[in-house]
């Protein structure tokens, strides 16, 4: 197994040669999705070969209907990089694109695992369809493979307290706040990324700068609400922080934001790429009578941010 993939984009990017591969959109890498990734590593080690994960630039609803695709719980570019990190050898992300969603379910494998990859087994969750009008699930792939190499796996779902551990689940949990559920999903803190822009210098002003994140709108993101948790800072390495979620009521805010105080550090992120972890909720967002009012309850937030990460991470 390799420590970190190749990422190519595009099976022209490819180089022939034997693989077991993985299929999916995998948004936010969760543990079931790990449970098969990692599934097919170590089927390819023990065969000797590739191990690869196939994934996709969008979700399928952004090009099958437009609009009603859900939020999502990753970048395109951290999707890759998680997918990576998963002890495969190769990770390629194709264009979900109008070409691609008509082909048929054996159009489908001829492309994705009997080209380039030259699949000598596909490995997949039980539940997984691909091909026009997902018409095709597992026991197609299995009937599809032995004429064209491959044998097909599936690997049953993860649960968690009785429940099937799932993107959908994991985007849920996000949005109604619960961090903790969706990083017991997720096998790590639900993570934001974005662009550090200049605000309002409100933060500045009330002794609490902030790092604010211009953020993907496709991304889902917590309910409104205060959290603690950590920033990932580019250069490496990261703070503890307490991010507030939300519209800024108390200043007849209207556009929901996305700001996140570093404690005990100073510096300049400005153009920057920050990433904010989710660890733990805090409180509601809420409107306070006057700036004073604000601060108070800014300073009880920042020791129950240390409180909750000193004890829990």
């Amino acid at each position: 197994m390799a420590d970190r993939a190749h990422i190519v984009t595009g099976l022209e990017a490819v180089e022939p040669a034997p693989s077991v591969v993985s299929v999916g959109f995998f948004d936010g890498v969760h543990r079931g999705h790990q449970t098969i990734i990692r599934r097919a590593a170590k089927a390819a080690a023990d065969e000797g070969v590739r191990s690869a994960v196939v994934t996709f630039d969008r979700h399928p609803m952004e090009v099958v209907k437009p609009g009603s695709q859900p939020k999502l719980l990753m970048t395109p570019r951290r999707r890759a990089a998680a997918l990576a990190e998963q002890g495969v050898d190769l990770v390629v992300v194709l264009s979900f694109d109008d070409e691609l969603r008509h082909r048929s379910p054996a159009a489908f494998v001829d492309l994705v695992a009997a080209g380039a990859l030259r699949a000598r087994r596909v490995v997949v969750g039980v539940n997984f369809r691909f091909g026009h009008k997902a018409a095709g699930d597992l026991a197609t792939l299995a009937e599809l493979g032995p004429m064209r190499g491959f044998t097909a796996e599936g690997v049953s779902l993860l649960e968690l307290d009785g429940t099937v551990i799932s993107s959908t689940e994991i985007r849920a949990a996000v949005e109604r706040g619960d961090v903790r559920r969706a990083a017991r999903m997720l096998g790590r803190p639900h993570t934001v990324d974005g662009i550090v822009i200049r605000g309002d210098r409100r933060g500045v002003a009330l002794g609490f700068p902030t790092a604010n994140l211009q953020v993907d709108p496709r991304l889902a993101l917590p309910l409104a609400g205060v959290y603690a948790g950590r920033f990932a800072l580019p250069a490496g390495g990261s703070h503890p922080c307490v991010t507030n979620v939300g519209h800024q009521p108390t200043f007849g805010g209207t556009d929901l934001q996305v700001e996140a105080h570093l404690l005990d550090w100073d510096g300049d992120l400005y153009g920057t790429t920050g990433t904010v972890e989710f660890h733990h909720r805090l409180r509601d967002e809420r409107r306070f009578a006057g700036p004073d009012d604000l601060v108070a309850q800014i300073r009880r937030d920042v020791e129950e941010a240390r409180r909750l990460l000193d004890a829990h991470g």
